[in-house]
């Protein structure tokens, strides 16, 4: 590494926020820029370890010694086209990524990790101001089509790959945004929304197609797509959300949590969501059922609507404040993480079980009773909770929202019509990505459930590099003339 004793003389640090107080006023992002030398000096504290454990815990497998070199020499284009080498889309992970790869930092045994996603969010940034993201230039066309369905991250990373190999791509979302889960799912203030459009217009640019508002398997039948296509890959996610079938959860207040998200986003984004089913909060109680980061989306929004308070609930024990002697390095630290939106104000419960809605009117909302458990290890060595006598209480609210997690695709519609076989949690079954139906491909949530959206952009990567070998024939190569290429 440039400085070898980077690590020694800097402390980690990253860029300033604005004060919770002053950013709660608006969904804009809130992280203000750092200078250069700032992130320089960050990269410098990568060490010479040897063997990089930050490479196995990247899903992507990003080369991030390298890039870090190269931003500590100062050679931002290679920084940049290092972390291209890998990573599809560094404006999203560099953002939105709980960054599994600094939990395996070396440096972490002792100290502070490298600061990998704040270096890798100022490179791609570097790279959009120096007009270095450029569209794929292709010169050879193989003249075969493939359709993705679904435009989240594991959809928009298998268009992009496909589009380099010179596949003709389109892209279908049934909603009227392409973004998926970026679009609908991430509140504004974590990832702004033009950050989305700035890689769309790259991507239009390199010849793939976007289709919105299209239901496919309701709009466009499978035996239609099948019919056009020569491939079709399934990515629309694991968007069957996990409810809590408790008494009262018909009473009107209690939703579910992605319902809440997508509706504040468009709101945001200048959608009239003022209807009958309009999700208000202001000068409300919230309680948020679930501790993950969905359920911290749902709080720093609820704070920008302005709700009067917000409780987060979560069934899990409160986890340490550091590494417990059965997670050691370079193990994912199960480590207790306050967010941003937590910073913003919010009340935080642990091991507090539901059990069941609550309503004054038996129509709306008023409160949700719970009770205090403990978890204990049982004969068999698995945790079970158990209810703690005399802690039921209720809990005042008007709107609660259900966080805790998604099932699977939707299985109705286009993979019902295709025949597409799933594993027994409802996941699209695949071998290398392909599934029992031929031609037909998935990818991302869809397939190995609920996950992380780095983990989205490599299942799009890994999927389009089958797709093409598929297309490419077994045991041909693409230089032999098999596809057909013609010259642009």
């Amino acid at each position: 590494m440039g400085d070898i004793k980077g690590f020694k003389k800097y402390d980690r640090s990253t860029p300033d926020t604005l004060a919770a107080s002053d950013r709660v006023g608006t969904f804009d992002e809130f992280v203000v820029p750092a200078d250069e030398s700032h992130t320089t000096e960050q990269a410098a504290r990568c060490m010479d370890c040897g063997i990089p454990f930050c490479h196995s815990s990247c899903p992507l497998g990003n080369v991030i010694p390298d890039f870090n070199d190269a931003v500590y020499q100062q050679d931002w284009r290679q920084a940049y086209d290092i972390l291209m080498s890998t990573n599809n889309f560094p404006e999203f992970t560099g953002r939105i990524c709980p960054a599994p790869c600094e939990g395996s930092c070396v440096l972490g045994i002792n100290n502070d990790a490298v600061a990998i996603e704040y270096i890798e969010k100022t490179i791609i940034e570097k790279a959009y101001q120096n007009k270095w993201v450029k569209p794929h230039k292709v010169t050879m066309h193989t003249g075969k089509k493939i359709a993705i369905v679904g435009s989240g991250p594991a959809g928009l990373a298998t268009a992009d790959e496909l589009a380099k190999h010179g596949h003709s791509v389109t892209v279908y979302e049934r909603n009227d945004r392409i973004g998926g889960l970026l679009r609908y799912g991430i509140p504004d203030f974590k990832l702004a929304k033009d950050t989305i459009d700035r890689r769309l217009e790259v991507m239009r640019a390199s010849g793939i197609t976007f289709i919105t508002s299209t239901n496919v398997g309701v709009d466009v039948t499978a035996e239609q797509l099948q019919q056009q296509y020569d491939a079709i890959v399934l990515s629309g996610g694991a968007t069957v959300a996990r409810d809590l079938p408790l008494q009262g959860r018909s009473y009107k207040g209690v939703h579910l949590a992605m319902d809440y998200l997508e509706q504040s986003n468009r709101r945001v984004a200048g959608d009239d969501t003022k209807t009958a089913d309009e999700i208000v909060v202001k000068g409300q109680d919230v309680v948020v059922l679930g501790g993950g980061d969905t359920g911290s989306d749902c709080i720093g929004t609820s704070n920008r609507l302005g709700a009067r308070s917000i409780t987060q609930i979560e069934l899990l024990s409160k986890p340490p404040t550091e590494r417990a002697a059965d997670n050691p390095w370079p193990t994912w630290p199960q480590v207790l993480r306050t967010s941003s939106s937590h910073e913003e104000g919010c009340d935080r419960e642990w091991s507090v079980l539901t059990k069941r809605f609550v309503s004054d009117d038996g129509v709306h909302l008023s409160g949700i009773e719970t009770v205090k458990i403990d978890w204990q290890v049982g004969p068999d060595g698995k945790y079970k909770m158990m209810e703690l006598p005399d802690t039921t209480e209720i809990i005042p609210c008007q709107k609660a929202f259900l966080a805790i997690g998604f099932l699977h695709g939707e299985q109705e519609g286009l993979i019902s019509q295709l025949g597409v076989n799933c594993d027994e949690r409802g996941n699209i079954s695949t071998n290398h990505y392909a599934t029992n139906v031929k031609g037909v491909y998935a990818a991302g949530d869809v397939r190995r459930g609920q996950s992380l959206v780095v983990w989205a952009i490599a299942e799009g990567r890994e999927c389009a590099s089958a797709v093409h070998q598929h297309l490419a024939a077994p045991g041909k190569s693409y230089t032999d003339g098999t596809l057909g290429y013609h010259m642009v």
